[in-house]
Order: C-alpha cells, then sequence, then structure tokens
C-alpha cells in the first residue's frame, strides 16, 4: 500500500544493513588474504556469504520501499544518478586493464637483470572464429534488452517485455558457456594463468568481463521476475533501467576488448 507523503526526499529507517555489509566486506576481504597464503578459505566463505545476505535483505527493502511510494521523482534521480556513478567507477576499473595491456605490448619494460623482455610463443587465437561468435552473441543480448525496455516504457507491452529479458538471459549464458569453453581450449594449448605479462592482461581483462556478464545475467534474471510479477511500470522501472544501462556497458567493454586483445592484440592463424 503506497502512503501519502507531504515531501520529495525519502528518510531512511534505521537499519543495520550497512553495518553488516562493512563487516562482511572485511571478511571476505581478509579472509582472501589468508586464503591466498594457504592459511583458511573459510573466514572467505563467510564473508562472502554475508555479502550475499546484506545484498538480499537490503535490496529487498528498496524494492518494498518503491512499492510503497517513497521512490519520488527526486528519489528515482538520485537512485538513476547513484548508478551512473557506479558505471563510472566501473570504466575507470577496466581502463586499467586497457592501460596495463597496451602499455606492455607497445612499450615492454627491461626485467631486473638488464635484459630485454622476450615475448612467449603464443598459440595464436582466431578472432573471426569463436570470439566474433561471442561478440554476435552479446550484441543480440542487448537489442534484446533494449526491445524489453521500449516495448514496457513505450507500448506497455509486458509480454514483449518478459520474452525480451528471457531472450537476454539465455543469450548471456551462451555467452558465458562460450568463453568457459574458449578458456578451457586456450590452456590446454598451452596458455597459462599468471606467469607473463600478455597472460596475466589477457586473462584478467576477458575474465574480469565474464564475470561482469555473469552478475549482468543475474541483474536481468532478477528483473524478469519481477516483470512476472507486475512490478514495473512505464513511469517506475529504475531497476530495470539499471540492469539495462549495465549490460550496455558490458557490451561496449566486450566490443573494446575484443578489438584490442583479439584482433590487435593476438596474433590471428
Amino acid at each position: 500500500m503506497a502512503h501519502a507523503k507531504n515531501h520529495d526526499y525519502h528518510i531512511l529507517a534505521p537499519s543495520i544493513e550497512p553495518l553488516l555489509a562493512a563487516v562482511a566486506a572485511f571478511a571476505m576481504l581478509f579472509g582472501g588474504v589468508l586464503w591466498m597464503h594457504d592459511v583458511t578459505p573459510y573466514l572467505f566463505l563467510v564473508g562472502f556469504a554475508g555479502v550475499l545476505y546484506v545484498m538480499f535483505a537490503w535490496w529487498s527493502k528498496v524494492i518494498d520501499e518503491s512499492h510503497i511510494g517513497d521512490h519520488t521523482p527526486v528519489v528515482q534521480i538520485g537512485l538513476r544518478y547513484g548508478f551512473i556513478l557506479f558505471i563510472m567507477s566501473e570504466v575507470m576499473f577496466f581502463s586499467a586493464w586497457f592501460w596495463s595491456f597496451f602499455k606492455h605490448a607497445i612499450y615492454p619494460m627491461e626485467d631486473y637483470a638488464g635484459s630485454l623482455y622476450v615475448a612467449p610463443e603464443i598459440v595464436p587465437v582466431d578472432a573471426l572464429h569463436l570470439p566474433l561468435i561471442n561478440t554476435l552473441i552479446l550484441l543480440l543480448s542487448g537489442c534484446a534488452v533494449t526491445w524489453a525496455h521500449h516495448a514496457l516504457v513505450h507500448e506497455n507491452n509486458r509480454k514483449d517485455l518478459i520474452t525480451g529479458l528471457a531472450l537476454s538471459i539465455i543469450l548471456g549464458v551462451a555467452f558465458t558457456a562460450l568463453q568457459a569453453y574458449e578458456y578451457a581450449h586456450l590452456l590446454h594449448e598451452g596458455w597459462v594463468f599468471g606467469g607473463d605479462e600478455f597472460y596475466s592482461n589477457f586473462f584478467m581483462a576477458t575474465g574480469f568481463h565474464g564475470f561482469h556478464v555473469v552478475i549482468g545475467t543475474i541483474f536481468l534474471l532478477v528483473c524478469l521476475i519481477r516483470a512476472m510479477k507486475g512490478h514495473f511500470t512505464p513511469e517506475r522501472h529504475v531497476g530495470f533501467e539499471a540492469a539495462a544501462w549495465y549490460w550496455h556497458f558490458v557490451d561496449v567493454v566486450w566490443l573494446f576488448l575484443f578489438f584490442a586483445v583479439y584482433m590487435w592484440g593476438v596474433p590471428s592463424p
């Protein structure tokens, strides 16, 4: 039930979630350090479980707040600005990997012994084979999200909204499966995680992008469940809009990765 408001702002009630989020994130960080030093993985897993719980509990409350009328137009603007700032931080995150990739490719450093850096013998990747297929899959998934957004905002067509979201999720899962297959093939051909600038940059950049695809797929799945429950309207759909922005960001990053890492950085056979 929506309640009447005499102002445009949302005054938050006291909540334990921010404190729990901070404690769980610290436990996950410290536990990750212990795990990497072969002490114990359990603190990391406990912290990770705590982060997942806080995400579910906190965002569930945000959804409930939207249903009772707390998300006024002014609050929706704040939510959009907040998510835009989050995407900007993600842009800077991937910029660091592109910087490292181009820097080591164009201007390799000498090692500590003074000898010149020697690039490893790399089994070439055909950019116009599996990487191109994955590129088309991800672009088609972006088209499906755009179709779903248009169906909701301009036509209030819930059937096409659900169909577009479901199609984008299927394509996102297909992208992840094909990337896992590609990794398995490259590791079989002699590629290694770390140990060299090229391998490190390749797997970190494409791997983190793959992780973002998984997160975006879950984001869209939550939107699909909410759409099937009738949560979104042409006037109120900030959650779905954020998911669409995130998915398009993932698409754009992959285009840069495809042209830089696969076409320019790795020689074709």
